[in-house]
């Protein structure tokens, strides 16, 4: 039976595309005179919306905001919209929740960090290279939060 249901299963990524792109940088020019000290904080969600019959818009959303030295003065912020269009089908929903929220992130993600890469390098800040992310872990952990509250699942 899980054989049948697996000659079933059909997955497609059909479109990735940059949703949404921003970059701030409110202190230059005199950020770049002042030793690079810079602290980071990264922020990181994903979203699905179901665009059609068993075709789903998945949103990696990243923003980056580093501040510099002492002062914790505001070096820049920069957003990413990272989203792709992937076709699922014959999928059970334990199992289209866990391509959905992590197998389609984990595509994303290099198109995200190079995105975030290049901006940053063109705002003429030190090139920002992202450490890989283990979408297993965010998204067993995010499956366990929901246990715990009650609630079900988004897709």
């Amino acid at each position: 039976m899980a054989e049948a249901t697996a000659q079933n299963q059909q997955f497609a990524l059909q479109r990735i595309y940059i949703k949404d792109l921003s970059f701030e940088s409110p202190n230059a020019p005199k950020i770049f005179s002042q030793e690079w000290k810079p602290k980071m904080n990264l922020d990181l969600n994903n979203k699905t919306t179901k665009v059609s019959d068993n075709t789903y818009e998945v949103v990696l959303a990243i923003t980056i905001s580093v501040t510099n030295g002492e002062a914790a003065e505001q070096a820049f912020i920069v957003e990413v919209q990272q989203a792709g269009l992937f076709h699922a089908e014959g999928f059970d929903e334990a199992s289209l929740q866990q391509l959905l929220g992590s197998y389609c992130p984990n595509i994303l993600f290099p198109y995200a960090r190079e995105a975030v890469s290049d901006v940053v390098g063109k705002g003429s800040f030190p090139q920002l290279l992202m450490a890989p992310v283990n979408f297993d872990a965010l998204f067993a952990e995010a499956q366990k939060r929901q246990q715990a509250q009650g609630t079900a699942p988004v897709a």
